[in-house]
Order: C-alpha cells, then structure tokens, then sequence
C-alpha cells in the first residue's frame, strides 16, 4: 500500500488508536484535537502534530475526521478555519463520526462544490477494536471514491464495505446501534437473572457464549457485567446520540421500532442519573436499580 499523507481531526477514545494504526500502516499522519495531550501522544507514536486545523489538512491527501456528533461535524467542517476552506483541491474527505444522513449529505454537497470528495465512514467496534485496527467501517459514497478510500481504511478495520451513496453508512451505523443496544440490554437482563438464581455468573457467561445466545457484544462487555466496570469504552451520551439519529430516520421512513425506543428510554434515564459517561454497558445499571441494588 503507498503512504499517503493524512490529517486526523478528532483524537479522542476512537480517533487516538485510529491515528497511530495510520502511522504504523506507514502513512504520513498529522493529527489535531482540542485539547494537546492526545497530539503528543501521536507525536510520540511516529506521527505529526498541528496547532489547527487548517494547518493539519493544508497538505492533505487524505483528510479523517473523528468527532462526536452532527454540531461538531458542522464546526470542523463549515467554521472558521474548517476543513472545506483548507482542504486542498482533489483532497478526499472521510468523516468517520456517526452522526445523521443528512449531515453526510450536506457534508458532501459542500466538498463537491468545492472540488473535494468525501464519504461518510462511521465505525463500529468501540475502542478495543480502534487499538486493535480490527473494526467494521460502513461505508457512504461514490464507488470510485471508496476504492481510494479503502487501503486506508483497510489499516483501520477488518470489514470495510460501501454499502450505498452518500449517507448509508450513517443508516447502517444506527441500524448497528440498534443491535447493539439492544444486546446489551438483553446480557444485562441475563446477568441480573443469573445472579438472583444463584448461579456462577463468570461460567454462565462464558457457556452462553459458546452457543447460539454468543455475541461480539457478550465477549467485549462480560467483565464490565462481571466486575461491574463501566470505564467507558464507548460511552452512554453517545449511544443516546446514536439512538435519537436511528429513530429519527426510522420515523422518516415510517419503520416502527419498539424495542429501540424501549432501550433509548433506558439509556435517557440512565443520563438523567448521571451516568452519560459511563460506558454503555452501565445499562446493568438500570435493572439494578430496579432492583434496590444501587443508587
């Protein structure tokens, strides 16, 4: 694969392994976020720093971006020293945030106007698989902007697909959410289930995830359920973000999703106890609490 020359805007939980897997794929990786700390960190691992970005994406080839949601998609790319301002012209934009279809859309609208390209990228994997360069990328574009895009994406994850034009990657990024979502919900019900009947809950896991009732959800989070740490690997504020884009394009389209709204309800109140940055295994939480069993 020939090194390309990339700025990476958003070195946060996911962005920070994301950078450092580009660099030790061998590209050129300059990195910017708000706070210096994780641009360091960057430095340190073979890549390079910049104190914006505009000067971050002045050189680019390829420009990555990782932020939390449509309103700071908006500042990175249409404020003030944003992207579509500096980008150089042909530069191909990959927003790898999750964030709403229409966001992707407007976002690409305004690349093309501007001689850019850009798809949308969002991920799923939480931060084990950014560290681990082994996360799925559902990707929105054109075909031939994504065969560009994919020996980058490549050095990120193990299943990369364009699944649609500009947008579908958002729609089946809440679609995963759903899923996911709902698992963990289901493995936190069991847990509590287990534990009240007495049961070895460390064995009970690891027997249900040897059959049909296994997931990639129950072999990440079973130490979270079991020692009940929600350091956040991918946190509740953000899969209540995730949820309200699924249910809003779900209503777009008139697909009803009752078991979604379920769960988002569970994750709102979890919010509203102050639980938002956790990780979004902390649903656990909320049963216990049902239970009489935590605050």
């Amino acid at each position: 694969m020939s090194s390309r020359r990339i700025a990476f805007i958003g070195l946060g939980i996911m962005g920070s392994p994301m950078a450092a897997n580009l660099v030790r794929a061998g590209h050129t990786v300059t990195g910017f976020n708000l706070t210096q700390p994780p641009i360091d960190k960057l430095v340190a691992e073979g890549g390079r720093g910049a104190a914006s970005i505009a000067e971050a994406v002045k050189d680019a080839e390829v420009v990555i971006t990782m932020v939390p949601a449509d309103p700071q998609v908006e500042e990175v790319y249409f404020g003030d020293g944003g992207v579509l301002d500096n980008a150089p012209a042909g530069a191909l934009l990959i927003d790898m945030s999750s964030v709403t279809p229409q966001m992707s859309q407007r976002v690409a609208a305004a690349a093309e106007e501007r001689g850019l390209r850009s798809i949308d990228a969002p991920v799923s994997g939480g931060e084990a698989g950014a560290i681990e360069g082994v996360l799925s990328i559902m990707v929105g574009g054109k075909a031939e902007d994504f065969a560009e895009a994919k020996p980058v994406l490549d050095a990120l994850g193990t299943t990369v697909a364009l699944v649609g034009p500009s947008g579908a990657g958002q729609t089946v990024k809440v679609a995963n959410q759903l899923i996911v979502a709902v698992n963990i919900q289901a493995c936190a019900e069991a847990v509590v289930f287990l534990e009240r009947s007495g049961v070895d809950l460390d064995v009970a896991l690891d027997v249900l995830n040897g059959g049909l009732a296994g997931s990639t959800v129950l072999t990440r989070k079973k130490q979270n359920f079991v020692n009940r740490d929600f350091a956040p690997g991918f946190r509740i504020d953000l899969h209540h973000k995730d949820l309200g884009n699924l249910l809003s394009a779900a209503r777009a389209v008139g697909a009803p999703l009752p078991t979604a709204s379920l769960v988002a309800d569970f994750i709102t109140a979890l919010r509203a106890a102050g639980d938002g940055g956790l990780d979004h295994s902390a649903l656990l939480r909320n049963l216990e609490r049902l239970s009489g069993k935590v605050n």
